[in-house]
């Protein structure tokens, strides 16, 4: 006998880590979005009523993987819907027992290239970013339908609506399951990417509520990133991605203080910074670069390495950070990236230059309404002893921002420069 509590903790550990290797392999088998959720959860259900009385098996993965499997063949028969499929799938599993006899001694069944079809699959450009990240999250991430929610700040009914319209997006339009061919693999690669870091940054940085922080997300979208780095060894961009994840993450413990307040970069106690991440990202960041060709992700992982190895705000090589900047942009010729560029250059070159470079990108318009802008256009003229711009300025960028603890800290900073 096992306790039910220890039954729960196994069962919920499981499908943390391997529902997105095991949906994976029943996607691919049954064709089915619907299916092979629907088998999965019966699946672990199952456990949760043969484990505490027939004792956890060896290796609990593998016993949800049979069962999974023997719960779609039910359903094909029962629906009448005998196919090739079926009969695939009743070649995999026809070595396995009858369900209460599954051992996991006996059954191991794993697709190494599954998760990968589903990766393209869920990331597949004719769905809208909203529903990539949400059917990313739930089918390899393994996250209920009201954890995605609750991360996205949006309603549990509203996401359910949203998964269920991708996956009629992918039945309807003949979605392929499948991973591009190798001239498509760059070009597709992009999106899974993109959502990946959209994750990560989700949760790093809050777009809006009462926390700035969400280190479930930071920690899913790390995880997928190394299922990518796994499954397409050698890309230097998905590793140069790894790294820019692991180096802002390391800073985790250090951008909050007791009472849960923003603390900005120069001024964290670098001491809590984890080390290992550190350690693991630039290691990296190194190897991304040798491998070549250099993309956005290993130059963005780079510039984080910079802050990273620094034990001191004043050693940072802002400089260096510049350059990276300049040829980022040669990729990302994004406003955004110019900003980053320009506070760069006023961290190296002096503040007037800075303000200027700064001024001039501002001039288009294009930034107003980007918080962002005004917070660093702020922070120079805070530096420069201009009180009043700097006061317009971060009253400016408190009007745009949504997140509680971003509010919190330039209306300090705000109050800071009227008191002065």
């Amino acid at each position: 006998m096992v306790p039910v509590a220890d039954a729960k903790t196994i069962a919920e550990k499981t499908f943390r880590e391997e529902s997105g290797r095991i949906i994976s392999s029943l996607i691919r088998i049954s064709g089915s979005f619907d299916l092979a959720e629907e088998a999965i959860q019966d699946a672990f259900a199952s456990a949760l009523v043969n484990w505490p009385d027939r004792g956890i098996p060896a290796k609990p993965a593998a016993w949800i993987t049979a069962v999974a499997h023997r719960k779609i063949i039910d359903y094909a028969r029962r629906r009448g819907t005998r196919n090739e499929k079926q009969d695939a799938l009743r070649y995999e599993t026809e070595k396995s027992t009858a369900e209460d006899e599954v051992t996991s001694d006996e059954m191991s069944i794993t697709y190494p290239d599954d998760r990968l079809r589903l990766i393209f699959t869920c990331c597949h450009p004719a769905l809208n970013r909203e529903a990539q990240v949400a059917l990313t999250l739930r089918t390899l991430g393994g996250l209920t339908t009201s954890e995605i929610a609750r991360a996205f700040l949006v309603g549990e009914t509203t996401l359910a609506q949203r998964l269920v319209r991708a996956q009629q997006k992918i039945r309807d339009a003949n979605i392929p399951y499948e991973v591009p061919a190798a001239a498509l693999l760059g070009e597709r690669l992009e999106p899974v990417q993109a959502v990946l870091y959209l994750i990560f940054n989700e949760g790093y940085l809050a777009t809006s509520g009462a926390q700035l922080v969400r280190g479930d997300l930071c920690a899913e979208a790390i995880r997928l990133c190394r299922v990518l780095c796994e499954l397409l060894p050698k890309n230097s961009e998905n590793m140069g991605l790894l790294a820019l994840m692991l180096l802002h993450d390391s800073r985790r413990a250090a951008r909050l203080d007791s009472h849960g307040e923003l603390i900005a970069l120069e001024e964290q106690d670098r001491t809590l910074w984890n080390a290992e991440q550190i350690r693991e990202g630039m290691q990296l960041v190194e190897e991304a670069l040798r491998l070549r060709p250099v993309g956005p992700y290993q130059l963005q992982a780079a510039i984080a390495a910079l802050h990273a190895q620094t034990s001191t705000p004043e050693a940072t090589d802002w400089r260096q950070i510049a350059a990276l900047y300049g040829e980022l942009a040669k990729y990302s010729p994004t406003p955004v990236v110019a900003l980053n560029h320009a506070v760069a250059v006023a961290m190296s070159e002096g503040l007037s230059q800075g303000l200027v470079t700064i001024d001039a990108l501002g001039a288009s318009g294009e930034l107003d309404g980007y918080y962002l802008f005004h917070a660093a256009r702020a922070d120079i003229l805070r530096r420069m002893g201009n009180r009043k711009d700097a006061a317009a300025a971060y009253q400016r960028a408190l009007a745009l921002t949504t997140n509680q603890v971003e509010r919190n800290y330039l209306s300090r900073r705000l109050q800071e420069v009227n008191q002065k």
